[in-house]
C-alpha cells in the first residue's frame, strides 16, 4: 500500500482550484454574453416602449406608470445578470491565481 505525500496533496489541491477556477470564468463569460443581451429582455424592452407610447397617446396615466415601472424592472434584470456574470469571472480569475501560486510554492 502506497502513502500519498504532501506534495501530491499539494498538487491535486491546486489542480482541483484551477479546474473550479476555469470552470466559474468560463460561466461568468456566458452569463455576460448571453444572459446581458439576451434577446428575451430586448424584446420586453421593445414592447414595453410600445405600451408607454400607447398609453401616452391614449392619455393613460396608469398604463404609462406600470409600463415605467416594467421599464425599471427589465434594466435591474439586465444589471443583476450583468453582476453574476463579472462576479462569477473575477472569482474564477482568482482561483486560477491561486492555483497557480500553490504550484510555484511547491518545494
Amino acid at each position: 500500500m502506497e502513502s500519498i505525500s504532501i506534495l501530491e496533496i499539494k498538487l491535486g489541491m491546486a489542480i482541483g482550484i484551477f479546474a473550479v477556477g476555469v470552470i466559474s470564468f468560463a460561466i461568468g463569460i456566458f452569463f455576460l454574453i448571453s444572459r446581458s443581451a439576451g434577446k428575451e429582455v430586448k424584446a420586453l424592452a421593445n414592447q414595453t416602449a410600445l405600451l408607454v407610447k400607447k398609453g401616452l397617446a391614449e392619455d393613460v396615466a396608469g398604463l404609462v406608470g406600470n409600463a415605467s415601472s416594467l421599464l425599471s424592472a427589465t434594466s435591474e434584470l439586465v444589471r443583476t445578470s450583468a453582476g453574476i456574470g463579472v462576479f462569477l469571472s473575477i472569482l474564477g480569475f482568482l482561483l486560477m491565481v491561486v492555483s497557480s501560486w500553490i504550484v510555484l510554492r511547491i518545494n
